[in-house]
């Protein structure tokens, strides 16, 4: 559904993406992420035919974005972060007239219309003016407008940013509900919102490519798992208490009251994925010692845990003042 191969933009002398490749199968729900500047907006704008690339090649269902734009835009649906419609049009209107603009073949628009505020929840608002709705209606207005085509793709640039716990539910839910009946690139700084909604994460940092696949397959490979455990053992018996274990490095221990030590370490990658026989295995062995076991789990690392080890130097970049105005998504 999207291909992108060694896509590289330069705006002068700035490089904002350098040499990307990464692809969205048909039906997936891909987020797509990175700090801020790190290249996701100009990306976004490339492979949805506002800007040219500079040098690559990105491919939307099956169509060259350059050489096939009328076609590219035919098959998608965008939503940006800061939603361009018309506030002196009501909703119905506005998006009668969008469908026009987009194709619909006259005879269906008000049904597609209809169809389409049903399914964004904004029937009972579609006589308002848009300049009067929340920016939560908005951002739905926004989603009504991308689908209104009934594109295979969608590419959304931040649609729950800035909208309030309720307003961000009702998005999330409505976007979670398309899933499969398109294809759906999400940009998005709400890791949560990422972690509920999409089977994979594309993750660009610097305009480079820093990560591609799925949550617990990034976390397996980065080797970030870490077993926890509280018991009643000497300090100098942990290590033999850990031996043999598939455990990175050596493990961190501290003191958790009278007579508890804390105990945490990595996990290889591999043996993290068999949760239940590395905790079996750790049970028994306290158990055969006789030891007090007060907590034993095997933390797996959040969407934001990744993000932060594969970003740990945005602070600094950051600082420094570098990106491209315009691209601070």
């Amino acid at each position: 559904m999207i291909e992108v191969q060694q896509l590289t933009k330069d705006y002068g002398f700035f490089r904002a993406v350098d040499n990307i490749s990464f692809a969205v199968q048909p039906g997936e729900a891909v987020g797509f992420l990175g700090p801020n500047g790190a290249g996701k907006t100009t990306t976004i704008r490339v492979l949805t035919g506002y800007h040219p690339a500079t040098s690559g090649v990105v491919r939307v269902h099956g169509h060259d974005v350059l050489a096939d734009s009328l076609l590219v835009r035919a098959a998608l649906g965008y939503l940006p972060e800061n939603v361009p419609i018309y506030p002196d049009l009501r909703v119905e209107e506005y998006l009668r007239f969008r469908a026009a603009l987009k194709g619909v073949p006259r005879r269906e628009i008000r049904s597609r219309v209809a169809e389409t505020m049903d399914l964004a929840g904004v029937v009972e608002v579609r006589r308002k003016l848009v300049g009067q709705l929340s920016r939560g209606y908005r951002q739905r207005v926004g989603l009504a407008d991308a689908l209104i085509s009934r594109p295979p793709l969608l590419v959304l640039d931040e649609p729950t940013s800035g909208l309030d716990p309720n307003q961000r539910r009702r998005v999330r839910e409505f976007v979670r509900d398309l899933k499969g009946r398109h294809t759906i690139l999400f940009s998005s700084h709400i890791l949560s919102d990422v972690e509920e909604i999409c089977d994979r994460i594309v993750l660009i940092h610097h305009g480079k490519l820093r990560a591609e696949g799925r949550l617990e397959d990034l976390a397996r490979d980065l080797g970030v798992a870490e077993l926890r455990m509280r018991v009643a053992v000497p300090e100098s018996d942990v290590g033999e208490l850990l031996a043999g274990l598939p455990i990175l490095g050596q493990p961190a221990t501290s003191v958790a009251g009278a007579n508890l030590v804390q105990i945490r370490c990595a996990i290889a990658p591999d043996d993290a994925q068999n949760e239940d026989d590395l905790l079996g295995e750790c049970y028994r062995r306290v158990r055969t010692r006789g030891l007090e076991l007060r907590e034993l789990s095997l933390h797996k690392p959040s969407l934001e845990e990744l993000f932060w080890q594969l970003t740990a130097d945005t602070e600094r970049v950051a600082e420094s003042g570098e990106g491209l105005p315009g691209d601070a998504a």
